[in-house]
């Protein structure tokens, strides 16, 4: 199996050198003399290729050569690190996001023992499971501006479910960006925008109206993306055509706050209603200059606060880990 490991012994002689080479790289391993043992796990379903180099009790040396294939699992399980190589808010933490759930204990546990987060300046942090498919790291405190962070994911190897395996190693790195935060006040129907804490603009806003399915959640997001031009199908997050609350609206200057379907964006047709009342079906809505202005000055892990209705924004309908004090989130650990 890929999480194997790989013994080579002599019985005469002096073991000199071992060499184990497949799936694109070579596999670290410890040598004594008598023996050498791999430290790295194995690629699944591929080809390695082992020559063993001895030295005889009575001189000479010899090399041998022999191969042996790893264990083709039923499935082999990909992940990504999200946001590598951009500069982001300081609200944004390390994420790998695998492409299937990630159930069991035991492999959670051996997959978070092998990720790694390096930051400049050294930055306090823990690993948490925001579901079964996203494993992210964030600081205890929002970050500094200027941060750099690097993440090392060497998953060749590892098991995320039963007869999954993961067939390739990832690296990533991402640099937070000057500190932002917004702060929607969903009652007041006010949006404000600081650096650096002091304000640089304010905004009439309308959020969503009343009702189980259209009023704004409260809570601590993050910008998750933008897309300058988009069409709101309601269909998308299960109101389809033909029922109550039905929308299908082209908009611009979009801003996503949640994947349930909620966007800071322009609003033409709101305007009247910015500042007084809240009318939309759960997005912000702002007047075209304003939305543009924030597209415009938005990084993807911006923090987005939102207070003022009794709806709660739940960790896993966007970027989350905000709505957990540092405590908690420790405890989404699958080491806690």
């Amino acid at each position: 199996m890929p999480d194997d490991e790989i013994n080579v012994q002599v019985m005469r002689g002096t073991l000199t050198d071992v060499q184990v080479t497949g799936a694109g790289r070579a596999v670290e391993g410890e040598i004594d003399g008598q023996s050498w043992t791999s430290t790295q796990r194995l690629a699944p379903d591929a080809t390695y290729t082992v020559a063993v180099t001895a030295d005889g009790p009575e001189g000479g040396s010899t090399t041998q050569k022999s191969t042996f294939t790893t264990h083709a699992p039923e499935v082999t399980a990909t992940y990504g690190i999200v946001y590598d190589q951009q500069t982001v808010g300081v609200g944004m933490p390390v994420s790998i996001q695998f492409d299937s759930e990630v159930t069991d204990k035991k492999y959670r546990t051996a997959i978070e023992k092998a990720v790694s987060v390096k930051t400049t300046p050294q930055t306090e942090g823990s690993w948490g499971w925001l579901d079964n498919r996203q494993l992210m790291w964030r600081p205890k405190d929002f970050w500094a501006p200027g941060t750099t962070v690097s993440v090392d994911a060497p998953l060749t190897g590892f098991q995320t479910g039963e007869d999954k395996w993961v067939a390739e190693d990832r690296s990533g790195s991402m640099t937070i960006g000057r500190e932002q935060m917004t702060r929607v006040d969903i009652d007041k129907h006010t949006m404000t925008v600081t650096r650096g804490g002091k304000q640089v603009k304010s905004f009439p806003v309308s959020s969503g109206k009343p009702g189980k399915d259209t009023e704004t959640r409260s809570g601590m997001k993050v910008v998750i993306g933008k897309q300058r031009e988009m069409t709101m199908d309601s269909a998308t997050v299960g109101i389809d055509k033909g029922d109550p609350g039905y929308y299908k609206v082209d908009t611009n200057f979009n801003v996503r706050v949640t994947w349930t379907g909620e966007f800071v964006h322009s609003a033409p047709w709101s305007v009247g209603a910015q500042g007084s009342s809240n009318v939309s079906h759960g997005c912000v809505n702002v007047a075209p200059a304003g939305a543009e202005w924030f597209y415009d000055n938005s990084l993807p892990g911006d923090p987005v606060d939102f207070t003022g209705s009794e709806r709660e924004f739940q960790p896993t309908e966007g970027i989350g880990v905000w709505q957990y004090s540092y405590d908690e989130w420790q405890e989404q650990s699958a080491t806690a």
